[in-house]
């Protein structure tokens, strides 16, 4: 029996948007388990609780059994290691994405040698949407509703 394919999804996910429910959709096409990781990053305050979330996301996919939501304050390298995860899983809506991305594959791959980053194309439909936008757009109470997998 082959070992099971897992990919990690890292991110803050401050908050999930449709646009990681897309890459994590579509990256269940690929992989036999996703793991939607919700790092802790120094440099960031969180603006959404992160149980709240946590919740959310494990709703917005019904409790699939192919999908793990987990928070961590670690090297993603080594949390690969930990979930015996080959693959990061990472979106790109752009150019400027992927030169970010890129550079941090580059010392995933330094820090974990098994471990190969997976981009997937943000679908056009999605490609306009970002965190630190819907952050702000509910900050000034306007509607987000359009842009997440679930209510908040």
């Amino acid at each position: 029996m082959t070992e099971p394919k897992v990919a990690l999804f890292p991110g803050s996910f401050d908050p999930f948007t449709k646009g990681h429910e897309d890459i994590v959709k579509r990256g269940l096409q690929l992989f036999d388990k996703v793991v939607i990781c919700i790092g802790h990053n120094s440099q960031k305050k969180r603006y959404f609780d992160i149980d709240l979330m946590i919740e959310k996301i494990k709703e917005a996919f019904d409790n699939s059994g192919a999908i793990e939501v987990v928070t961590y304050n670690d090297l993603t390298a080594t949390l690969a290691r930990n979930y015996n995860a080959k693959y990061l899983l990472r979106g790109l809506r752009n150019t400027t994405d992927f030169e970010y991305e890129n550079s941090i594959a580059q010392v995933n791959k330094r820090l974990n040698v098994d471990l190969e980053t997976v981009f997937l194309i943000t679908s056009p439909e999605y490609a306009f949407i970002s965190s630190s936008i819907i952050r702000e757009v509910h900050r000034y109470e306007g509607d987000v509703t359009p842009y997440l997998p679930y209510r908040l």
